[in-house]
């Protein structure tokens, strides 16, 4: 097969695509004289509230930020236990210990999300919040896990980082519990230029107490009614996400397209295709196989030309970070399978029919 250069990602695609646009949008801001906490802020989070079909969006500087905030205003707390799924990205554990909060870990289901069979077990009276992240584009099992959140009476956040536009049985992640949380990284399905992120949610004093935080705590310049940050999401990247937004249908729905030929065309009986639950609306941010020889398919693919990453090979409990939790390696066993066997492929708006077929023909000839 002739020899191609294959990235993970080629973000400038997706730009070439709405360029005018995005030119258009930025100029706008340039010339308004406005960079903060402006009108095109407002427009977004309006936009975006309609978007999910949620009451309140807050936009600030980036998801791990939104998480933050989130749990802050819930007043998650030192000593407080959250619960959240033991093979997640670190922001979402950053999250919960930031605010002094423990991390309870639950191993995943079969489709990387957390398993809702396991989460009961796992709840005692310190337990003040269930942290859902649905990975890799795909919608947790999100209502059985809101039946347990309203059984013992806890706060249910969403990490929608990965899950723009995904959805259970017809509706969004991001809008079953207390607050939605949103990544706009520059990877993401709806990506800014830079970092920055929002929440959504249906409560007021929820959106007004978020507002504030974000803004040193305040809600008239200079006076400061409570402690808080400076985690604003700017007019640049609100007009830019503007944009983009308007498009995002169409950007999921090229992702698909990429997604359905690899799940057709890919018949290498050592590679372990992603599955989908039942009712869920796949956004493929990423498209993870399984592998047990992954060290060795990943260097093949990268003697083929193509890259490809991992996500994630080191799980947060065995970070060197969170030593101090105490846990060893064979404590999360499939969360550690995952770590060991999980690969991400190539797949990015813009990516053309040649270089899918590439991706395709060298993994289906890859052999030990």
């Amino acid at each position: 097969m002739s020899r191609l250069k294959i990235e993970f990602n080629v973000l400038d695609r997706q730009y070439r695509m709405y360029a005018d646009e995005y030119k258009q949008a930025a100029i706008r801001v340039l010339e308004s004289g406005q960079y903060i906490l402006g009108q095109e802020v407002e427009n977004f989070e309006l936009k975006y509230a309609k978007y999910t079909g949620s009451k309140y969006c807050v936009g600030v500087n980036s998801g791990l930020d939104a998480l933050v905030l989130a749990f802050r205003a819930l007043g998650i707390n030192k000593g407080d236990e959250v619960i959240v799924p033991a093979n997640t990205y670190i922001a979402s554990v950053l999250a919960i210990t930031e605010n002094g909060a423990i991390p309870i870990f639950v191993e995943p289901d079969e489709y990387h999300n957390l398993d809702d069979r396991k989460i009961e077990d796992a709840i005692t009276n310190r337990t003040k919040a269930i942290l859902v992240v649905h990975l890799y584009g795909q919608a947790a099992n999100i209502r059985k896990i809101k039946e347990i959140v309203d059984k013992y009476n806890l706060f249910l956040v969403e990490d929608c980082a990965q899950s723009h536009g995904s959805k259970f049985d017809g509706q969004l992640t991001g809008t079953f519990g207390d607050i939605g949380c949103f990544s706009f990284f520059p990877t993401k399905n709806l990506g800014a230029f830079g970092d920055s992120g929002a929440i959504i949610t249906d409560n007021q004093a929820i959106a007004d107490l978020v507002r504030m935080l974000r803004n040193y705590g305040s809600k008239v310049k200079y006076q400061y009614e409570i402690e808080g940050v400076n985690s604003r999401l700017d007019e640049l990247q609100a007009a830019l996400l503007s944009s983009k937004l308007s498009h995002l249908s169409e950007l999921t729905q090229d992702r698909v397209r990429i997604a359905m030929r690899y799940l057709k065309e890919i018949k290498n009986t050592r590679i372990n295709m992603p599955i989908t639950r039942d009712m869920v609306d796949h956004v493929y941010h990423l498209f993870v196989v399984q592998c047990k020889e992954r060290d060795d398919f990943q260097k093949y693919l990268l003697e083929c030309g193509i890259k490809t990453q991992i996500h994630y090979p080191i799980p947060p409990h065995l970070a060197e970070c969170y030593r101090r939790l105490g846990f060893g390696m064979g404590d999360f066993p499939i969360t550690e399978k995952y770590a060991n066997e999980v690969i991400s492929l190539p797949l990015y708006n813009g990516m053309t029919d040649e270089e899918i077929d590439y991706v395709v023909e060298a993994v289906n000839k890859w052999s030990k």
